[in-house]
């Protein structure tokens, strides 16, 4: 039971309503991703520690597993993650809406239960992304959220959190779209609509201060898709 109310309660996100009626409004290029990839394991984790980047937070489900798995995605997604966690020395983490929100996983037992499945810490946080607090990541990584990487599949919510608070976004495709609750569906179909609308009207992703061209993001990706 516990399982289907957290389930139904990430459907329901009023912080991602009043967020999205401000991109609506002035902070359209919260949205934009600064880097796109197919998987994690397109990433060229090594050249961002290299341009000054600390750590990476992942979003969980449908960015490093299937929806409510426990386990990391085949096809690079694994492979990946211990990329990345050479990289930044283990300065990693997940950032899930359901598993250690005090909201829906007050004691922690689901965070517990994906730390040991993939050896990945797991922040515990009051707000749902994509709001949230720069002082409560900064804490747990010791740097400033500016040296941070934010990764996700969803433009609303990882991609908003991480371009709010000052990190370079990156925003792998789906790992799967099956069994995907309807409202779910309907906010990927309302973020690529928003996304083609905003790169037509030539809105850029926000600048950022490890980048200093727009130019060097192509080389956070690895030649030959990270395979």
């Amino acid at each position: 039971m516990a399982s289907i109310i957290r389930r139904g309660g990430q459907n329901v996100n009023v912080a991602g309503t009043r967020v999205f009626l401000q991109i609506l409004r002035k902070n359209k290029a919260w949205l934009l991703p600064h880097l796109r990839v197919q998987h994690v394991g397109e990433v060229n984790w090594r050249a961002l520690a290299d341009a000054g980047f600390k750590g990476c937070i992942f979003d969980k489900d449908n960015t490093i597993t299937a929806p409510y798995a426990m386990e990391a995605a085949p096809g690079g997604v694994e492979e990946g993650l211990v990329r990345c966690m050479e990289a930044f020395e283990g300065q990693v983490a997940v950032l899930s809406n359901s598993a250690g929100l005090k909201q829906f996983d007050p004691d922690g037992k689901e965070a517990e239960a994906i730390e040991r499945a993939l050896g990945i810490p797991v922040l515990r946080h009051a707000k749902k992304k994509p709001d949230g607090e720069r002082q409560e990541v900064e804490e747990h990584f010791n740097c400033k959220v500016e040296q941070l990487v934010m990764v996700g599949d969803r433009l609303l919510t990882d991609m908003v959190y991480g371009n709010r608070l000052g990190m370079l976004t990156i925003m792998p495709e789906p790992i799967t779209t099956q069994g995907e609750p309807v409202t779910v569906k309907w906010s990927r179909a309302l973020e690529r609509r928003l996304h083609r609308r905003y790169c037509r009207k030539g809105i850029q992703p926000l600048a950022h201060p490890l980048i200093a061209d727009a130019s060097m993001l192509e080389s956070f990706k690895l030649q030959g898709g990270g395979k």
